[in-house]
């Protein structure tokens, strides 16, 4: 792990710093426009999704480097609700709070890996990575 950088998300304001932290990160590591703003829009989805339904969470924006490849790790972690029915959110047009519905679902296509991970009454923990092409 070279570098993490986390922002709390309590405000829709932290959703912003976070979207930023993100377009940073993922312009360092010689991300392109189309996929930087691939990146932005998960973190903002993620971000919001914590603010949303969560009391606490964070967003970690983390570099990583693996069989000669670089990417960018987004760790969504809250300590919520929890979600119940994981299969059901990932399910396209499906919402809770009035919203498109486009999502976690959303989210995992615009990334190249996806896993989540809840405990009801304990939080949700999202690991999302995206590969320098």
């Amino acid at each position: 792990m070279e570098f993490q950088s986390c922002v709390k998300i309590i405000t829709e304001w932290d959703i912003v710093a976070a979207r930023q932290l993100g377009r940073n990160v993922s312009k360092e590591l010689g991300f392109g426009t189309v996929d930087q703003a691939r990146i932005t829009t998960a973190i903002s989805e993620l971000a919001r999704n914590i603010y949303l339904y969560t009391d606490k969470g964070q967003i970690c924006i983390e570099k990583i480097f693996e069989r000669g490849k670089s990417g960018l790790l987004i760790i969504a972690k809250d300590q919520g609700p929890g979600i119940a029915d994981i299969r059901k959110v990932m399910e396209d047009g499906y919402t809770t709070s009035g919203g498109l519905g486009a999502g976690l679902p959303g989210v995992k296509r615009l990334v190249d890996q996806f896993d989540i991970n809840s405990v009801v009454n304990e939080g949700t923990e999202i690991r999302a990575v995206k590969w320098l092409r």
